[in-house]
């Protein structure tokens, strides 16, 4: 038995936390450069805010229904993630934390009430966090997130699923008849794994809700579509074919790319920005314990603004593998300076780390020339200073002065403070 715990709206239901004034009132939550909406509340939901709608298309309704806007606080949230997920760990025996805001608990072998087990869970998130989150339960993942799909629209939509299944739906509590009910009642779109496309291929196929989906053959799904379908089918079918990744696995790019707060046309806000997304991206290589062989950078313009367009990558070899920042921004900033041609309003740029291998492989070769000093020691003093005192402590000379000086800093003009992660926006209690 699989649990996923998923927090509800969970960047709304954090602003929420420490601005208990927003309960009851429509919010958004708006992607990095206040661009478009990414979390929302039932409330702005109601009032037909769609997932990624531009933020310009919904202004109007600051005034009209009193919605509050917010720009992304991924400090904030982060650290809220962690906190739910140390208390989701103690559901089970061993815990997949899936995302930012929902992870997997293996129930296999306990002996309790499992539903009331996972109402418990969710008080004490709620009353120790402030979060709350959907509980749902079943044979395999892909059954436990479907049961948490049920969870939370019963939640939200009475009357699309039966009450008693709000906030908690255990699959392994209903009868049969019961579980077809729900079944023959979502659309297979619902389904963890089947995207819009697949989605249109299966309704064309007749096929227009999960029953439909289960009664389907596994060898013809995969004769039809893909192994990866067939595998989707099995688990609703109550195979188990996915297994809890404890550990997530090494990433095999490492990528850091932003838009720009505004259009960038010079050469050295791009090369700021270019040299501070290289080294993000090599502390993120650190971090899993790997090196790259190859930098890829990239700049473009926007495909929306009504300019000339203009969009070059180029790839840069590394002469050894390497997780040093050093060589890594070099190597985006020999790219850059090929790529760049003044005269045009870049909107976008961005650092990939391909190739990569574990750090614990090194690279022999004829000692022809001095080798390089070992500088592990220098990145791990410098990864744990930032990671003390902040993003950006200690950072290379080309990225420039950390702050609103930049001219490419992205835009977040609503950004509530980082009650959590900064002494100086610690709310007060007075008395």
């Amino acid at each position: 038995m699989f649990a996923l715990v998923d927090g509800n709206n969970f960047y709304v239901s954090c602003e929420r936390v420490f601005r208990p004034s927003l309960n009851g009132l429509p919010v958004v939550v708006l992607s990095n450069n206040d661009g478009c909406a990414i979390a929302r509340s039932n409330e702005a939901k109601a009032i037909g805010i769609k997932m990624g709608q531009p933020y310009f298309q919904f202004r109007g309704l600051e005034e009209t229904h009193g919605l509050v806007v917010l720009s992304a606080n991924f400090a904030l949230y982060g650290d809220l993630s962690d906190r739910v997920a140390s208390l989701v760990a103690g559901l089970g025996p061993s815990h997949e934390v899936y995302s930012i805001d929902e992870s997997f608990v293996d129930l296999t072998g306990l002996r309790c009430d499992l539903e009331e087990r996972a109402r418990r869970l969710r008080q004490r998130i709620l009353q120790w966090v402030g979060i709350p989150c959907g509980v749902g339960i079943g044979p395999t993942k892909t059954l436990a997130k479907l049961a948490n799909h049920v969870a939370k629209t019963a939640e939200r939509k009475p009357g699309s699923y039966p009450e008693k299944l709000a906030q908690v739906c255990d699959f392994s509590r209903l009868n049969r008849d019961e579980l077809a009910d729900i079944l023959k009642a979502t659309d297979v779109g619902e389904v963890w794994g089947v995207g819009p496309r697949i989605s249109e291929q299966l309704k064309e196929a007749g096929i227009r809700t999960v029953y439909e989906l289960t009664r389907l053959d596994p060898a013809t799904v995969r004769a039809r579509w893909s192994v990866v379908l067939e595998r989707t089918v099995r688990e609703l079918q109550g195979t188990p074919c996915i297994s809890l990744e404890e550990v997530a696995p090494n990433k095999k790019e490492i990528a850091c790319t932003r838009s720009f707060g505004k259009p960038v046309e010079g050469y050295k806000d791009l090369e700021e920005a270019v040299t501070e997304f290289a080294s993000r991206a090599a502390e993120k290589l650190r971090k899993q314990g790997s090196v790259a062989a190859q930098v890829l950078a990239f700049v473009r313009t926007s495909p929306f603004r009504k300019c000339e367009q203009y969009s070059r990558s180029m790839t840069i070899p590394l002469r050894r593998p390497t997780n040093d920042t050093r060589p890594i921004v070099q190597a985006a900033l020999m790219a850059l300076r090929a790529i760049y041609k003044p005269g045009f309003l870049l909107a976008k740029a961005g650092v990939m780390l391909m190739e990569l291998t574990p750090d614990t492989v090194s690279q022999g070769e004829l000692d022809l020339e001095d080798q390089e000093p070992d500088n592990g020691k220098l990145m791990t003093a410098v990864d744990n200073l930032n990671g003390r005192f902040g993003k950006g402590t200690v950072l290379v000379a080309s990225a420039g002065l950390e702050g609103d000086r930049r001219n490419w800093s992205m835009k977040q003009l609503r950004r509530t403070p980082a009650y959590t992660t900064r002494w100086e926006d610690m709310p007060i209690a007075r008395a």
